[in-house]
């Protein structure tokens, strides 16, 4: 099994667990808070696919998904364009608001689509190549990819913990 094989499996186990963690979730499931000040299951699966989509566009040069296919104008958020939900406040993490898990899964599927893409043109020293000199040391491709699966899994982790809960708060 090629490198690029494991990444394609580990993003397409996001993409179930986010069909899972929201589907059939109606607004109060999707926006409900389990504690003042916490995240909900909708801000969790829209800030996890906002980073892949940020991460994936600019290691690969391909535009945001949110930007390039309407998803910021059918999201209507009240946010920067280009927020990706890293370091909101509480009070962010209330803006992030919506009425239909399709609406959050369609968006995950359409990043998803634009990932599985860039992944099957990988070789095994694109992975090498620096994506962000930014960090000591530079990160590459690989690392960056390995970074953001490990993000999204957390994430989505997160949201299927807080639908679970049998007491959640609107916030």
């Amino acid at each position: 099994m090629h490198a690029k094989d494991i990444l394609i499996d580990g993003f397409g186990r996001v993409r179930e667990e986010v069909h899972a963690a929201v589907g059939g979730l109606g607004p109060e499931g999707l926006n409900a808070r389990p504690a003042p000040g916490a995240n909900s299951p909708a801000w969790l699966v829209w800030h996890l696919t906002r980073v892949q989509d940020d991460h994936v566009a600019d290691a690969f040069g391909l535009d945001q998904v949110w930007l390039s296919e309407g998803w910021a104008d059918r999201f209507g958020l009240g946010l920067p364009r280009h927020d990706t939900g890293y370091g909101h406040t509480p009070a962010k993490v209330a803006k992030v608001r919506v009425d239909s898990a399709d609406l959050l899964t369609g968006y995950h599927d359409a990043v998803h689509a634009q990932t599985l893409s860039a992944l099957r043109s990988l070789t095994a020293k694109d992975l090498e190549r620096i994506v962000d000199e930014r960090w000591d040391p530079p990160v590459s491709l690989g690392v960056r990819l390995v970074s953001v699966l490990s993000d999204d899994l957390q994430h989505v982790g997160q949201a299927a913990y807080a639908r679970g809960l049998p007491q959640t708060t609107e916030a």
